[in-house]
């Protein structure tokens, strides 16, 4: 038998697929290329927000329009906030697996004999790059949030288990070790009474190798300063900091149940500034909260001036329900969350542009991702008339996996895919990096 899995949603949920794809060829399943090439299929579903339940859904219906035959099981977060509703409405698919125990899914399978386990996961992130889930669950309940509902409370993995994970993925030659969870900055909270992530970190530290740390996503009301030093002590530990502070109006923060202020976020920014001049801070906006006004708009537009974000995302509320935030009153209408959404957007377009023009002349390491073929019309204008006899693409220290800007590289060289290359910063198109190897 052969499976596939759809794996939808948030690098946490690719790290459930890569576990359920470890315990299906641990129970021996073969994985398959493509849907196409499989007999059964399943489709690890996200359930954050309404467009992403409305895409898994979809998922589901156009699989089975493609393979009326197959078997098709839906799994992931939508299952399990909706199983009983899925199981009788959403006939397309054959099963529904809700579990938080992703490695469980093979016993809902037919399997044949057991193979001895590996320890070693399938990935599905971009050469050179790992994603280590260090807890699951959130404590914070932000107002408008349904993870809690979906994942439940707080579970952090102990630091020796997630640290030797780390190790045993750089003995496989990863490069980059992204550590992600519902919310980094509470990371051992439930075993020891405060963040362990400083003692994670230290433990990562002490591995030998060339590598990068990256941290994603940290909650601002509660940020462990602690781990400032060990970025200042270890630059394989990078200064790349995503921060989600979602508004600044004191107001629309209250209702969302965090308990900052521009203020308190602007201080907390200038203190990793000082620590590390060379922070790179990403960051997520949400606009259309019910009740937010004018004012708290220009409040969020005026914070993100001051800020002055390298990265930015901005998304329009969606009411989730079993969420207080969806038993507010004052609903803001959607054309008027989405042209605020657009309003923040231009605004970031010329302050993320001057922060990369800085990089331009700086010499950086690049971790190599693909080759690709052709020339963009950008390298035909070289004044020497050379043109690379090979072309990448790849990442920066300051680029995160598939949200940032990437950078184009050109060497006259091959490059390892999933290598760290080093190279000079020659331009700057649009969001993404031009870089001169060799």
């Amino acid at each position: 038998m052969k499976f596939y899995i759809e794996s939808l949603g948030c690098a946490k949920n690719q790290v459930e697929s890569e576990i359920m794809m470890a315990s299906l060829i641990s129970a021996g399943l073969e994985a398959a290329p493509d849907a196409e090439a499989a007999d059964i299929i399943i489709v690890n579903s996200c359930g954050f927000i309404e467009a992403a339940k409305r895409e898994s859904i979809n998922t589901v219906i156009e699989l089975r329009r493609l393979y009326p035959q197959k078997k098709i099981m839906l799994a992931g977060c939508l299952a399990l906030r909706y199983a009983d509703e899925l199981r009788e409405s959403l006939t397309e698919a054959d099963a529904v697996y809700a579990s938080l125990d992703s490695a469980g899914i093979a016993g809902q399978l037919p399997v044949a004999e057991k193979k001895p386990e590996t320890g070693n996961r399938p990935l599905l992130s971009l050469p050179g790059s790992a994603y280590i889930k260090v807890s699951d669950g959130c404590d914070n309940r932000c107002s408008f949030c349904a993870i809690p509902l979906i994942r439940g409370s707080l579970r952090s993995r102990p630091v020796e288990d997630a640290a030797a994970e780390c190790a045993g993925f750089l003995r496989r030659g990863i490069k980059e070790i992204c550590l992600v969870a519902q919310d980094l900055a509470a990371y051992g909270f439930d075993i020891a009474g405060k963040s362990l992530l400083a003692a994670l970190l230290a433990r990562i530290s002490a591995l030998d190798g060339d590598f990068w740390v990256r941290l994603l996503y940290l909650h601002p009301d509660h940020f462990p300063l602690d781990i400032l030093p060990a970025m200042q002590n270890d630059p394989r530990i990078l200064p790349y900091f995503d921060i989600p502070f979602q508004h600044a109006s004191e107001g629309i923060l209250q209702a969302m149940n965090r308990r900052g202020n521009a203020a308190q976020y602007l201080s907390l920014l200038d203190k990793i500034r000082a620590a590390l001049p060379q922070a790179v801070f990403r960051t997520t906006f949400l606009t259309g909260f019910p009740g937010e006004t004018d004012t708290d708009f220009k409040a969020l537009l005026d914070f993100q001036r001051k800020a002055e974000f390298d990265w930015l995302g901005v998304f329009t509320y969606s009411r989730e329900d079993g969420t207080p935030a969806a038993l507010l009153q004052n609903a803001v209408p959607k054309k008027t969350a989405l042209s605020r959404k657009a309003a923040l957007e231009k605004t970031q377009v010329p302050i993320t542009q001057s922060k990369l023009q800085k990089l331009t002349g700086a010499n950086a390491a690049v971790l190599i991702e693909e080759e690709i073929e052709g020339l963009p019309s950008v390298y035909k204008k070289r004044e020497s008339g050379l043109l690379p006899k090979k072309l990448y693409t790849g990442r920066l220290a300051i680029n995160a996996p598939e949200v940032d800007g990437a950078s184009l590289i050109y060497s006259e060289s091959p490059l390892g895919i999933g290598e760290f290359a080093h190279g000079k910063i020659t331009g700057i198109s649009g969001f993404d990096i031009i870089a001169e190897c060799g």
